[in-house]
């Protein structure tokens, strides 16, 4: 411990704290849970917390046990606290991860669950070598099951602290024929045999030790070290996490929460809100105080995301507020299509750029990453610097450089790197051997891959050699079809018939739907250019536009990127139904995905420090073609006091018309789709006119919805809000 001498005035770090934050740090005993809205200093109350604990000789650094969600977290907590203690370092004590703090009880109990102390934590490329091992085993296609999708079951029923003997029978559906939970067995069992064990485990392996009655002492010991503990972003904690810390806190019931339910939105990532949701019923006595006053925003933004929370039923509930004034009241944008959207944004930020406003303090927060090309290309065009957070950017994408690949030999045969990357994608049965064959005919005769399959398929074993020579066909098919065929449907078929799509179909893991939405937007994409030379042309352009260390750039993001950033100009494209919020979220979760949906929208609002832009799109090209599309039911949530709204002419009547629609609310068994209200009363015959389609008529109406014939566009459903009444002909 610090000696008395050497440390600051008693209460100097408690200097600067608004009264609740300074409730929340010396309220040390007794369960507590604090709920910390976004930006109202939540980092500043944990550290001085843990500081206060020290300096009050409340607990000797070893008796403390602080829990975060990254290293980097846990860094900043220890420096933040030493410096607390007037630059003191803090030695002894439990600060880490979970998977770290459980690592380090693990080696000293590795004994009990079978293991060595030196065992070895496999990275999930060995994991997924395993699981490809034991599918051989149990005849299980690898195709159909990929190792990485049971591999993400598994994990989940570890995530929920279940052994494999503790998961019911059944589980896992028809996963791996039915063989899931055996293949989980056996995985651990060979686990075991490799005195190995994968991150799940560290917890897992903790709980069972815990739980076991002859290592009661095991527990006990814990129980009685730990006079305190911290844990961070408790919001996002899953089953496995929240059942180690309760078994710990059980003695002392010195346990401090810090979280926002409000800001829960890694349900997904096995992150259970039921846990920040039940602290007063686990813990009795329990205290929650809230921190509300928000040092990031104005009022107006905060106003903005207090309004759209204020509509989920599973929060505590907090309002939040700022001192820093009204500021600008959030501008909500409807546009007629997507690169209008784009259009927008990008003058936008010229504008900024003219008040010498840094680019680096200006995000796009879109809710799927397909959204993200129609920003890179208007970027590049209008040579605005721009890097993409937390994932590559679109065009760098697998899917889509694979995609690419296939469209690059089909325009230009001879492109080796293009053919090696999909010559085996998917997986066709070319082993090592073959391509290294090929590879050495092509260089010895001065050609191509792809010739020196044409010259020597015959001579190659029966398997490949008909492999081979149905894939030289296809391209030959492919090719001759570039002239006479609208190059997106061709580029759609070329990915349907290789299987591409297929594979993505097939596959059962959690990235796979995204995927395939991105193919979906590079097709959408080739619509604007004249062939597809001229789009491949128009990729490598954009591809060279390379990110510069240190260079002022726009950041692009997905808002579950966002979470724990800032910035002064957030821009949030994207908000139709359908899109934001996710159908596929709601198809899966029912209400519960649809409120998760509503928390990602309060991180992005709250991600803004002085101006938030919502905009949203009449008509979006889906699956090849312009589909019209309804305002967000969060958009209409949005307060109409804090909001200046903005449309182009004609949309849904002209700015706020989107404000007469009544929404059908989601149900968990019912997912409906939202519908504006009839008001044009359009009936069979009539003749139309759309902005985007022309002229038409009217063949047949379901409610708001009309089925018209276009006299150029062709037969499309339109909302009948997108339409103005035209003579008839």
């Amino acid at each position: 411990m610090i000696a008395q001498e050497t440390a600051p005035p008693a209460d100097s770090y408690l200097e600067n704290l608004n009264p609740v934050q300074h409730d929340a740090v010396v309220t040390v005993d007794g369960p507590l849970l604090i709920l910390a809205g976004a930006g109202t200093g939540k980092t500043r109350v944990l550290t001085t917390r843990l500081a206060h604990i020290l300096m009050t000789q409340k607990a000797w650094p070893s008796q403390v046990l602080a829990v975060t969600f990254t290293n980097k977290a846990a860094l900043e907590m220890k420096t933040r606290v030493s410096s607390a203690m007037g630059g003191q370092p803090v030695e002894g004590w439990w600060l880490g991860t979970f998977h770290a703090l459980a690592a380090r009880m693990l080696r000293q109990h590795a004994e009990c669950v079978d293991l060595k102390s030196n065992f070895t934590i496999l990275d999930d490329d060995d994991q997924a070598r395993l699981i490809k091992q034991l599918c051989a085993e149990f005849n299980i296609d690898t195709k159909r099951w990929p190792p990485r999708t049971l591999l993400g079951a598994i994990q989940k029923w570890k995530d929920k602290g279940q052994a494999p003997e503790a998961v019911p029978a059944g589980s896992g559906g028809d996963m791996a024929d039915g063989k899931l939970l055996q293949i989980y067995s056996a995985y651990q069992k060979r686990l075991a045999t490799l005195n190995a064990c994968d991150f799940g485990d560290l917890l897992l392996h903790m709980l069972t030790i815990f739980r076991d009655p002859k290592n009661a002492h095991i527990l006990q010991d814990y129980q009685d070290r730990f006079k305190y503990i911290l844990v961070d972003e408790y919001q996002d904690t899953n089953t496995a996490q929240y059942m180690w810390l309760r078994l710990m806190a059980q003695k002392h019931k010195n346990i401090c929460c810090v979280g926002d339910d409000d800001q829960s939105i890694y349900g997904w990532r096995g992150a259970e809100i039921g846990n920040i949701l039940k602290f007063e019923k686990d813990f009795e006595g329990a205290q929650i105080i809230r921190l509300e006053q928000n040092y990031r925003s104005t009022q107006n933004i905060l106003a903005a995301a207090n309004g759209v929370i204020a509509n989920n039923t599973g929060r505590l509930g907090k309002e939040l507020w700022s001192a820093a004034g009204d500021g600008e009241k959030v501008t909500v944008r409807g546009v007629w299509d997507a690169p209008q959207e784009a259009r927008a944004v990008a003058e936008d930020i010229e504008s900024l750029q003219r008040k010498s406003a840094p680019l680096s303090e200006i995000a796009i927060l879109v809710r799927a990453a397909h959204q993200m090309r129609e920003f890179e290309e208007k970027f590049t065009r209008e040579s605005i610097p721009y890097k993409v957070i937390g994932g590559p950017r679109f065009y760098e994408r697998q899917e889509i450089r694979d995609a690419l690949a296939y469209l690059r030999v089909t325009i230009q045969p001879d492109d080796d790197l293009a053919f090696e990357r999909i010559v085996n994608t998917p997986k066709r049965g070319l082993g090592k051997a073959t391509l290294d064959i090929i590879r050495q005919h092509a260089r010895t005769h001065g050609i191509s891959m792809f010739a020196a399959v044409r010259q020597m398929a015959d001579t190659l074993k029966p398997k490949p050699r008909d492999t081979l020579k149905n894939l030289i066909q296809d391209f030959d098919r492919w090719r001759g079809l570039v002239s006479s065929m609208p190059h997106p449907e061709l580029a759609q078929l070329i990915l349907d018939e290789s299987g591409y799509i297929g594979m993505w179909q097939g596959d059962k893991s959690p990235e796979a739907p995204g995927r395939l939405e991105n193919l979906k937007e590079c097709v959408n994409g080739m619509a604007a250019f004249d062939d597809l030379l001229t789009f491949l042309e128009h990729v490598s352009l954009v591809m060279e536009n390379t990110e510069t260390a240190g260079t002022d750039t726009v950041s692009i993001m997905t808002l579950h990127a966002a979470k724990g950033l800032e910035f002064k100009h957030v821009f949030l494209p994207g908000w139709e139904e359908g899109l934001f919020p996710s159908q596929r979220s709601m198809d899966e979760n029912g209400a519960e995905g649809l409120e998760e949906e509503r928390r990602l929208a309060y991180v992005g609002i709250t991600r803004a420090r002085e101006k938030a832009v919502i905009s949203f799109a009449a008509n979006r090209m889906i699956y090849g073609s312009w589909t019209t599309c309804l305002p967000s039911r969060f958009v209409t949530e949005l307060p109409k006091d804090h909001i200046d709204e903005i449309a182009d002419t004609g949309i849904y009547g002209g700015a706020g018309a989107y404000q007469k629609a009544t929404w059908q609310k989601q149900q968990p068994a019912a997912h409906r789709a939202s519908l504006l209200e009839s008001a044009g009363g359009f009936t069979q015959g009539d003749r139309v006119f759309h902005d985007k389609f022309g002229y038409g008529k009217v063949i047949a109406t379901d409610g708001n919805k009309l089925d018209i014939s276009f006299d150029k566009a062709g037969r499309k459903k339109v909302v009948e809000d997108f339409v103005t009444a035209a003579p008839l002909s």
